[in-house]
């Protein structure tokens, strides 16, 4: 799957086709997204005890990667994604990285360090 938890993502299909939003959790076994401020839907939730309230709440359910377009985080438009491997850190080891296929510069990983 080319987008990781942390990317910035366009909606290209569906009801909330143009927003922006931040991938807060990727499903790769179900090829499926969850965006923050998209495809929200509210749920009715009994009370949990004393940890959880009851109520009406808004809830993001995921949707299908194929309806949503990485942001490439160098030249700030949306892109498909290619792979290559480069050498990178201390060892040089060659490791995969995604390149953006508008500029092709290599798109920042947000969930890795350094």
């Amino acid at each position: 799957m080319n987008i990781k938890k942390g990317d910035t993502v366009l909606v290209i299909a569906g009801k909330d086709r143009g927003k922006q939003g931040t991938v807060v959790r990727a499903l790769p076994q179900l090829n499926k997204v969850i965006v923050e401020g998209v495809n929200l839907v509210k749920r009715h939730q009994k009370p949990q005890g004393q940890l959880r309230q009851g109520g009406i709440i808004e809830k993001a359910l995921p949707i299908h990667v194929s309806n949503t377009m990485l942001i490439c985080t160098e030249c700030g438009q949306p892109t498909r994604v290619a792979h290559e491997r480069r050498p990178m850190g201390a060892d040089q080891k060659l490791r995969p990285v995604r390149i953006c296929k508008k500029c092709g510069k290599v798109i920042a990983d947000r969930t890795r360090s350094a």
